[in-house]
């Protein structure tokens, strides 16, 4: 189970938001498979059929300046001349069946475990601002639970009680506010 654990945060780790959608680059890509970018870029070009359009995102040079400014793993992309690609999750499940191996396998789990739990904690995010926003308050349950889900896939444990929490993406950027209090220990 421990192993399963480190493979899901690898691909936490490799997550950017572009243009509101959560991708992971294909050079992140081919790494967490266990094959080279080329392979990956390959199995895209003789595979068309299979990524439709919002499968797979062209990079443009400004989003390309971006991810290299913003994390160091990209400064090899800094002088490419060739537009990265990103995978969003659809185009990560389509990859996953080009790509054959365990270690594609594994990942693949990984990838759906993961964006699974997000979609989970966006859902309760969702509902606490909604509540918040009515005017009301969300529940200690509410709470828990979305604190819960937060510890689950940040691994951080939060000892405090929102009052009121907003989350965000931005390029690869997780910015949370929350108002708090501490609870008494």
């Amino acid at each position: 189970m421990e192993e399963k654990e480190k493979q899901i945060k690898r691909v936490e780790s490799r997550l950017v938001n572009l243009r509101d959608k959560q991708v992971i680059i294909d050079r992140d890509v081919a790494e967490l498979y266990g094959v080279g970018t080329k392979e990956v870029n390959q199995a895209l070009r003789n595979n068309p059929d299979k990524f439709p359009y919002g499968y797979v995102i062209t990079l443009e040079k400004r989003e390309k300046d971006e991810l290299v400014k913003n994390f160091d793993r990209f400064n090899p992309l800094k002088h490419s001349t060739v537009a990265p690609h990103a995978f969003t999750e659809q185009g990560l499940y389509m990859l996953a069946t080009i790509l054959k191996s365990p270690t594609a396998t594994q990942t693949t789990i990984a990838i759906i475990e993961t964006f699974t739990k997000l979609r989970i904690l966006a859902r309760g995010l969702q509902h606490i601002n909604d509540t918040i926003a009515a005017g009301g308050v969300p529940s200690e349950k509410e709470q828990n639970t979305v604190r819960g889900m937060m510890n689950n896939i940040f691994k951080d444990p939060l000892p405090v009680r929102m009052q009121k929490f907003t989350f965000g993406l931005n390029l690869g950027f997780v910015k949370f506010s929350m108002e708090t209090t501490k609870e008494k220990i």
